[in-house]
């Protein structure tokens, strides 16, 4: 073969690999895309859960511009700490984190965010905390001070459902013994004996998290209410108390005709740096599709029910804190804007 003819052959292949590179390589506006990085508790939990199922929403609503990732953390403490280091954008959180974050208390204590606290941006969903033991020893527990001081799962410590019942254990006078294990080693744990309760938690009432329905597949499991005296002191010391149907999240008997949870609100918030039209996009999608939301997941149906009135409750749980632009320009929109809050600014 002549040097003319292999040079026209290897111009002709690189040709054909050209084109097909062309077919396959994504166009330059791809490669370009931002990233937002969405930090959550661990792949066990419903914010691992609800944040993996909405990014297809969340970046059709800002226009293909950008590229969610969702980054799963141990803890929710940590995912809302991940979010103030620059590791992320949208960082995991509760009403009772941002009060803790912002008295500096808690996980919080002696922290400084390199990068700025963390801003009211959307509250999504309620959960309820709540004991449980296992049916065979439930006739040892009447009340919640039977498991003070007794070796107990308390959720993954830095959950905010863990926080939750330190608050209550507070206000109650009871010591607080928790056992760290692996989630998924809930079942084994009661079963055995190496925790004699473990804290449960519905999500509006109706959803359980992935590792508590694996949990009540495999272990019969009785809630135990506080009782009447245990109400009246959780109340005194300004905690709510929601009934939940047990028949809405469990799919057996759990011993109780309703469930008497202590609620928290979750959120996914960021720093006030944050553009503010991408969280007003966010928010604007969400509340188009919030009763799509509520069909695809039982617990965005408080979110379906009030969007506005959820985000107004969950700025009012911590008034002082600043709310987002983005949030701000949303709440004005909808009529729902307070003068007595105050928007974040960057910086």
């Amino acid at each position: 073969m002549t040097r003319a003819k292999l040079f026209v052959l290897s111009a002709v292949a690189v040709g054909g690999i050209a084109a097909a590179l062309a077919w396959t390589l994504p166009p330059a506006e791809a490669q370009q895309r931002k990233s937002l990085r969405w930090a959550t508790s661990s792949v066990d939990s419903y914010g691992y859960k609800v944040a993996a199922s909405m990014t297809k929403m969340v970046e059709e609503a800002l226009g293909g511009e950008y590229t969610m990732t969702v980054q799963p953390y141990p803890q929710t403490t940590a995912a809302t700490k991940a979010a103030m280091e620059d590791s992320a954008e949208i960082g995991y959180t509760a009403d009772i984190g941002m009060t803790q974050l912002y008295a500096g208390d808690g996980g919080f204590k002696n922290y400084n965010p390199p990068k700025g606290k963390l801003v009211h941006t959307w509250y999504a969903y309620p959960m309820e905390s709540f004991m449980a033991a296992p049916a065979k020893e439930a006739a040892k527990y009447k009340c919640l001070k039977d498991f003070s001081g007794k070796p107990v799962f308390y959720t993954t410590a830095g959950f905010m459902n863990w926080l939750n019942f330190q608050r209550m254990y507070k206000a109650l006078g009871y010591e607080f013994k928790h056992v760290q294990i692996d989630a998924k080693s809930n079942s084994d744990a009661m079963q055995g004996g190496t925790i004699v309760g473990s804290v449960a938690y519905t999500v509006a009432g109706k959803a359980l998290a992935p590792y508590w329905k694996e949990t009540e597949v495999r272990t019969d499991v009785t809630v135990i209410n506080p009782c009447a005296d245990e109400v009246a002191k959780l109340k005194a010391a300004g905690l709510s108390i929601t009934t939940v149907d047990p028949k809405g999240a469990f799919t057996k008997d759990v011993g109780v005709k309703e469930i008497l949870g202590v609620p928290i609100l979750f959120a996914y918030n960021v720093r006030a740096d944050l553009p503010e039209d991408i969280i007003y996009r966010m928010l604007s999608a969400f509340y188009k599709n919030r009763d799509k939301l509520a069909s695809l997941d039982p617990g965005f149906s408080a979110l379906a029910k009030d969007f506005v009135g959820m985000q107004v409750s969950g700025i009012n749980a911590n008034a002082d804190v600043p709310v987002h632009a983005g949030l701000a320009k949303f709440l004005k929109e909808h009529k729902a804007w307070n003068d007595k809050w105050t928007v974040g600014k960057s910086g």
